[in-house]
């Protein structure tokens, strides 16, 4: 069976061109009636200003029930910040309003202290900048997916970077303050 090399193309802004690419050999080709299923997917960040600010990957475990998100940033602020998956496929800049609020299929609260449950966009942690305005972060979550069609997929979303730590309880943003950099996540 061949694999072949896909690059995709997405349009968040008129002043910015999103562009990834899926390397060859990380699709697992399924019958005919299902769709084939991401293994990986690396997703480019950028700044308000259009500014390259890194990329996330997200990469499904063997068995597929964990998804890996590593975020490497770069031209960012220092100190901690939080990150989130958010709802709608768009990175409108300057402020990113348009990517809508967390990603939330099942109507839970904010913040991974929440005892009612938390949103399925929120991460498990905050992450660092350092003083060069890099940082380079792993989650390793069980409730999101790159599954195309399921629920809790991360597919047709965003992925935002905000100015400050998620305060992981407070509803419904962590007072987590501005978006400062985003990447779309195609539906595929």
């Amino acid at each position: 069976m061949r694999f072949m090399r896909l690059t995709l193309a997405v349009s968040v802004s008129a002043f910015c061109l999103f562009a990834f690419t899926v390397p060859t050999g990380i699709v697992r080709a399924q019958s005919a009636s299902k769709p084939a299923t991401l293994k990986a997917l690396t997703v480019p960040i950028k700044t308000s200003t259009g500014q390259d600010a890194g990329n996330a990957t997200f990469k499904e475990s063997k068995d597929g029930k964990q998804l890996s998100i590593t975020v490497k940033l770069k031209n960012l602020p220092v100190g901690e910040h939080a990150v989130h998956i958010h709802a709608n496929p768009v990175c409108d800049a300057p402020a990113f309003t348009t990517a809508g609020g967390h990603f939330n299929p099942d109507a839970k609260q904010h913040g991974a202290m929440n005892p009612m449950g938390h949103h399925a966009g929120d991460m498990p942690q905050n992450f660092t900048i350092g003083e060069k305005h890099t940082g380079e972060f792993t989650f390793k979550v069980d409730y999101l997916t790159l599954a195309p069609g399921d629920p809790t997929s991360v597919l047709g979303h965003s992925i935002m970077v905000h100015e400050k730590a998620d305060d992981m309880k407070t509803d419904p943003t962590g007072n987590a303050g501005n978006r400062i950099a985003c990447g779309v996540i195609p539906a595929m």
